[in-house]
């Protein structure tokens, strides 16, 4: 007779018993998330120590026992990027060879993503050189949020998941703007028009295109905006914002155009250069970011920039990831 209960079957036991715990490290580049992330668990941030010899060099020591267990490196592309992106490296590398039993890379902003195609002679596809070297340090899975570009996932032959900051900016529409069913999303450039018309569709409300010609990077030539914005909420939305030039200059067309209010909701606010002193004086009523990206010294410098939490999505991918469980789920929902 075949026992049918799966709870007494020794194999089902055995599997149980082998299942390994979680261990969720944070590296320096945005420690309050990780602690959030934890929070959200039930968990506590392992123990790590990262320093610097005094030739730069980077030097990592975990500070328990990873053996059989579940890691979760935390490390988001921002600050200095460089020795962060080496700081994770060494991190996933040490976690690996101390016998972890799968290890987790949890990026929220990737790095190099911007440099993803070849477009012109001799460059370099950065982004495949990063995945390659997360592969090569022992990385079993990645965690990230809004690539730039979707096809940055198949530079791995890992399984990376993608998470989409859209679910929480609906949330955020709904619940902080006055007449959102007036409003116009808008997209700053063409290649932004997939996440618009998503956005528009969802709220049902219309979109529009802001055609932009670049003579080099981070400098536009010209715009030409596609769609009526006149006497409507102009919602700006972009995967990320460096310089901030283009949303500025965005904004600065939108409001030429009669649009009675213009906010810009970005999943990575990079706010480098002079991006801090552009949104001080352009025309927004608010710029949203969520916090894959530390914004406390932003906020204190613009009264303009609100963030959005997203660290209960990335603690509930790590939940389910642990568990075995479907993350599609929060591609359309935000865990409460």
């Amino acid at each position: 007779m075949v026992d049918q209960n799966p709870r007494s079957s020794p194999l089902v036991l055995g599997e149980q018993k082998k299942m390994p715990n979680v261990k969720v490290f944070s590296g320096s580049s945005h420690i309050d998330l990780a602690q959030k992330i934890v929070d959200r668990l039930g968990l506590e941030v392992g123990k790590v120590v990262t320093k610097k010899f005094s030739n730069q060099e980077t030097c990592v020591e975990i500070g328990e026992s990873v053996r059989g267990e579940d890691v979760y490196i935390v490390q988001s592309g921002c600050g200095d990027i460089n020795d962060n992106l080496m700081e994770l490296l060494i991190m996933i590398n040490a976690c690996k060879i101390a016998s972890a039993s799968r290890v987790t890379a949890v990026i929220p902003c990737f790095p190099y993503a911007r440099q993803d195609k070849k477009d012109k002679s001799r460059a370099p596809i950065s982004a495949k050189l990063v995945a390659n070297m997360l592969s090569v340090a022992g990385a079993d899975h990645i965690i990230t949020m809004d690539l730039h570009a979707s096809q940055i996932q198949g530079f791995f032959d890992i399984p990376v998941d993608n998470l989409y900051a859209e679910p929480a900016v609906l949330k955020w529409i709904k619940d902080n703007i006055q007449n959102w069913e007036n409003s116009i999303i808008v997209s700053p450039d063409a290649g932004g028009a997939k996440r618009v018309t998503s956005i528009a569709d969802r709220l049902n409300v219309e979109f529009a295109l802001i055609h932009k010609e670049r003579k080099k990077a981070n400098e536009v030539a010209s715009m030409v905006l596609v769609g009526d914005v006149k006497d409507r909420v102009a919602i700006l939305v972009d995967d990320m914002a460096d310089t901030c030039g283009t949303v500025c200059e965005a904004a600065n067309k939108l409001r030429d155009a009669g649009a009675l209010k213009i906010y810009a909701i970005l999943t990575h606010g990079i706010f480098s250069g002079p991006a801090i002193s552009r949104i001080n004086n352009a025309c927004f009523e608010q710029i949203v970011v969520t916090n894959t990206i530390p914004q406390e010294n932003n906020m204190k410098q613009c009264s303009k920039i609100t963030v959005i939490d997203i660290s209960m999505m990335l603690a509930e991918a790590i939940r389910r990831t642990h568990n075995g469980e479907s993350v599609s789920y929060l591609f359309s929902h935000v865990p409460l």
